[in-house]
């Protein structure tokens, strides 16, 4: 189960450091306003339209990896062995 846990801490440390990366470029306009959670840019170029879509998925992905390696694998494993383990008897 360390394997788990640690793959979904390196997940959520990697998306979260590449998600505040993005959303301090392209969601904060100065220090005195709202920082990370102003809307994009409504007419961004390729390139940024790209970043701000890599910013949304890691978002996501910083939410549901940790979810999934600590709570949904582990659950199915320990319901796989119980499941084994009744059918054996």
């Amino acid at each position: 189960m360390a394997d788990e846990f640690m793959k979904g801490l390196a997940a959520f440390g990697g998306a979260s450091l590449l998600w505040l990366v993005l959303a301090g470029w392209y969601r904060t306009s100065s220090f005195e306003g709202p920082q990370f959670t102003e809307a994009a840019p409504s007419d961004p170029g390729t390139f940024d339209a790209i970043a701000i879509m890599v910013m949304d998925g890691m978002f996501w992905f910083m939410i549901l990896a940790p979810i999934t390696f600590w709570v949904l694998i582990p659950a199915y494993k320990e319901l796989t062995a119980a499941y084994r383990e009744r059918n054996s008897n």
